[in-house]
């Protein structure tokens, strides 16, 4: 048995204390400490090309020894990532992975979402210097490191404390100087500056070696973020370091875009992953429904959140005096929740079902698929986006759920590019088609269905569909002597089997075959109740991505449902 590392038992015993909550912690975190522990032990095979090397984490480790703390407790004092678990494995792996055959690196981007206090910029900034002056060991590539962030001040932040390190530590001074607001490395004439929305508009310029952006949550678009990336795109071993606190406002691009991507990546019920991105996220538990389920005002909680400043009690104290503020000016409270607890507030939508719940419904095999009644329920509103068909199949008093998507070949082109989902790999997987051109040509999509009914020879007992932009497809299917219903997309229609698909999914009376574009779908589905009698109905607008996979699924069930309960709503079938 091949002896393990020193420092890979350290790292392997802080996962094990944390899962068995010492200390507390909270899901999120807990499911970035199993996506390591699954990644050591598939390491370097051929489906995971990388290996963790201990000694590159090791030299990431020694060159924070160099500096000493500027602030707290522990002013003055050396900097050991020993002492604070935490830092350790987020910056372990960030440093510590490498493809095996390239000898890159694994992780060119970062994101970790905690509390204020936590050696948020002292880590970036140690980053910072690290990717300037010590990440490339033959020192002569010429390296931008960029701190950017929407205003010029709280872009200097990261920047400022990069020169306070760098000036209290004797033995780097002869090799790096300070000059027109640039930190530049002498050897190899890198340099380090700040980066702010008013000089983006000329970012294109940019050649980007590592790009620190602090506080995310304050932006109200991602043009600083993109400026960033898009200046990496020559760079063999960038990175991308998002260090920020939860905020108020969840139409910024921090909630809206990344805080659900990381969720998706960190979530292991969801089948989604982009091994280039490290995630780490310390907040207060939520439930399924996104309400805070932990007791704010609890201190043993705190911890979740603030996992570096609840280890010693000056800490603690300056939280709670914190929250006796925020509990007498109950304007305080917002700031209080957001910068202390790291909770996103004013969520006006509501998930429509958790990840965790849907992948409990995955059977490892289908039953009989042969000779069986179908409802077909389609979601076709856009033929430059996705569409998508449901085969809802009622099987004893289960609902058996298959979902087949079509994208246009211009749009995948696009999306490939700019969304953050894999469909590439959904095309190779075969749970997505790609048609030739700019838009959907919906009578292949009808003709993949009936592939579909003659290779199991189903009983078609409806086709549900949404009127709107369907005019064309019913009228096809009716000339072909087929039962088409027309599904009104409103909560008349809508609330009682979006309710009911739910509870099936809730007591696993629904299965399916694991699709990973439907589960991603279902993770990005939330609900309005529209009245005061709490109908509800799938807000697209709301949702964080396309949702169409499960709006066919809802069209599906409209009627599949009635077929088990024996009813006959009033719907029109044409």
């Amino acid at each position: 048995m091949k002896k393990l590392h020193p420092l890979v038992k350290t790292l392997k015993k802080y996962c094990h204390d944390v899962l068995e909550d010492r200390p507390l912690s909270c899901v999120k975190h807990k499911w970035s400490i199993k996506r390591f522990l699954n990644d050591l032990e598939r390491q370097g095979t051929e489906d995971f090309p990388y290996v963790f090397l201990p000694e590159k984490a090791e030299r990431f480790y020694e060159w924070c020894s160099l500096f000493k703390h500027t602030k707290g407790v522990l002013k003055g004092k050396y900097i050991n990532l020993y002492d604070t678990p935490i830092l350790l494995f987020i910056f372990g792996n960030v440093y510590g992975w490498y493809h095996k055959d390239t000898g890159l690196r694994r992780f060119d981007k970062l994101y970790w979402q905690v509390a204020r206090k936590n050696a948020k910029s002292q880590m970036l900034s140690l980053v910072a210097t690290y990717e300037l002056m010590g990440f490339d060991e033959d020192g002569d590539e010429v390296k931008e490191i960029y701190c950017a962030a929407t205003k010029t001040e709280q872009a200097r932040v990261v920047y400022d404390e990069a020169k306070i390190i760098l000036r209290r530590c004797p033995d780097l001074q002869p090799y790096y100087k300070v000059s027109y607001g640039r930190i530049v490395h002498i050897r190899s004439d890198s340099f380090m500056r700040a980066l702010s929305k008013e000089d983006s508009h000329s970012g294109d310029g940019l050649h980007v070696q590592c790009g620190i952006i602090d506080e995310y949550h304050a932006h109200k678009t991602s043009e600083i973020y993109d400026v960033v990336e898009d200046g990496m795109a020559a760079r063999e071993q960038p990175l991308l370091a998002i260090i920020t606190t939860a905020g108020p406002n969840l139409n910024h691009p921090c909630y809206r875009v990344e805080y659900q991507l990381i969720t998706k990546i960190l979530d292991p019920n969801i089948p989604f992953d982009m091994e280039n991105y490290f995630v780490m996220v310390n907040e207060l538990d939520k439930d399924e429904r996104g309400e805070v389920i932990d007791n704010v005002q609890d201190p043993k909680v705190w911890i979740k959140a603030n996992p570096i400043v609840c280890t010693y009690q000056q800490g603690i104290e300056r939280i709670k005096k914190k929250l006796k503020e925020a509990l007498e000016e109950p304007e305080k409270m917002r700031n209080f929740l957001t910068k202390r607890m790291n909770i996103w507030i004013h969520l006006t939508a509501v998930s429509y079902v958790s990840s965790e719940r849907w992948a409990k419904c995955k059977v490892d095999q289908l039953p009989d698929l042969q000779e069986r009644n179908v409802y077909i329920g389609l979601d076709f509103a856009s033929k430059i986006d996705l569409a998508s068909l449901t085969f809802e199949l009622p099987i004893d008093d289960k609902y058996l759920v298959l979902s087949h998507s079509f994208m246009p070949s211009e749009t995948f082109e696009r999306k490939k590019k700019t969304d953050k989902v894999p469909y590439d790999l959904w095309e190779q997987q075969g749970w997505l088609t790609v048609m030739d051109g700019p838009i959907i040509d919906y009578r292949k999509a009808i003709a993949y269905a009936r592939e579909q009914i003659e290779l199991y020879n189903w009983f078609v007992a409806e086709w549900c569909l949404d009127p709107w932009c369907a005019g064309q497809i019913m009228s096809w299917l009716i000339e072909e002597g087929e039962e088409v219903v027309e599904i009104r997309q409103g909560p008349r229609t809508l609330s009682e089997p979006t309710k009911d698909f739910r509870d099936m999914i809730l007591v696993e009376r629904v299965i399916h075959d694991g699709n990973p574009v439907l589960a991603w779908a279902i993770s990005n589905a939330v609900v309005d109740e529209v009245d005061r009698n709490k109908n509800i109905v799938l807000n697209k607008s709301k949702s964080t991505e396309r949702i169409d996979p499960i709006a066919a699924t809802v069209n599906s069930h409209v009627r599949a449902m009635h077929s088990q309960l024996g009813t006959d709503p009033q719907i029109f079938v044409v």
